[in-house]
């Protein structure tokens, strides 16, 4: 079934376990992701991001994931991640997103709030909800400079208070130590930041950048108050590798497609097992 950020994360924050985001470009993801979900009864949130675009359109993937979102059994949130721009926010409200990310968080703070505001009264006009980010994950190649010192980018307890009263965000992805892609050294989390944070305001917390988190950090990271957890990574290269490995001469795509959406079901299983998410549904 269809839902919002809140119908998951709401009870996710109160049961203290997490619900997984695991972004989706193609039917293998999609597939092994819901599968994964209804396998397992938990509650799930698929979608893209705006940087993965180029890899298959809006517009395709509203059709394919909306469909597998209304007729799957469990709860489904389709999601936008990382959107960049008003302009793509809005067109994935208008094709049926039941969730977007505004990301302004390379802006400064009073225009990241303003714009998030903004984008909030938007969403929920369309009975949607919205995810922000405060603070900075930056990514492993390092392009952003948030890798080499992440603590400079790290969220401010206060100012998260201050933020979700004037942007009415539904959920809020905290910069504690994280990035995206593939970690050159293992991360060190903030755990001490993500519980303070929690304390303070009663929004589900979002962890990106959790692909090549230890299992302990993901344990840490949910005790202390941790919502929903961002996963590409991992899967895509599941995915990635099944392929490899089921291919010889003579094959085809088709007989690719069965093994990549297993192998991404199995890593989305593992996932969800360690947020908790197991029979949440």
């Amino acid at each position: 079934m269809l839902v919002n950020l809140n119908d998951v994360l709401i009870p996710a924050r109160k049961g203290k376990y997490a619900v997984g985001l695991f972004n989706t470009v193609n039917l293998e993801l999609a597939r092994g992701v819901i599968e994964a979900a209804e396998e397992l009864r938990s509650p799930v949130i698929v979608g893209t991001a705006e940087i993965l675009l180029p890899y298959a359109a809006l517009d395709d993937l509203a059709s394919l994931l909306l469909h597998m979102a209304e007729k799957a059994t469990v709860p489904v949130v389709v999601h936008l991640d990382h959107g960049l721009t008003e302009e793509v926010c809005r067109e994935a409200l208008e094709l049926g997103f039941s969730s977007v990310m505004y990301d302004c968080s390379t802006a400064d703070y009073e225009t990241n709030a303003e714009k998030v505001r903004q984008m909030s009264e938007l969403a929920h006009s369309f009975g949607a909800t919205i995810e922000a980010e405060l603070g900075h994950v930056g990514d492993n190649e390092g392009e952003d400079g948030a890798v080499d010192d992440p603590s400079r980018f790290y969220t401010v307890p206060h100012q998260a208070k201050d933020f979700i009263e004037r942007t009415g965000a539904d959920a809020l992805a905290i910069a504690v130590g994280t990035a995206h892609g593939a970690y050159k050294l293992p991360p060190k989390l903030d755990f001490d930041r993500i519980r303070e944070i929690a304390e303070l305001i009663n929004t589900p917390l979002v962890l990106h950048g959790g692909s090549g988190l230890t299992d302990s950090d993901f344990h840490r990271a949910v005790k202390e108050g941790i919502s929903k957890v961002n996963i590409f990574t991992d899967i895509n290269q599941a995915g990635a590798e099944a392929s490899f490995n089921a291919y010889s001469k003579g094959k085809g795509l088709t007989d690719l497609m069965l093994p990549a959406a297993q192998a991404v079901k199995e890593s989305v299983m593992e996932k969800m097992k360690l947020f908790g998410s197991v029979n949440k549904a």
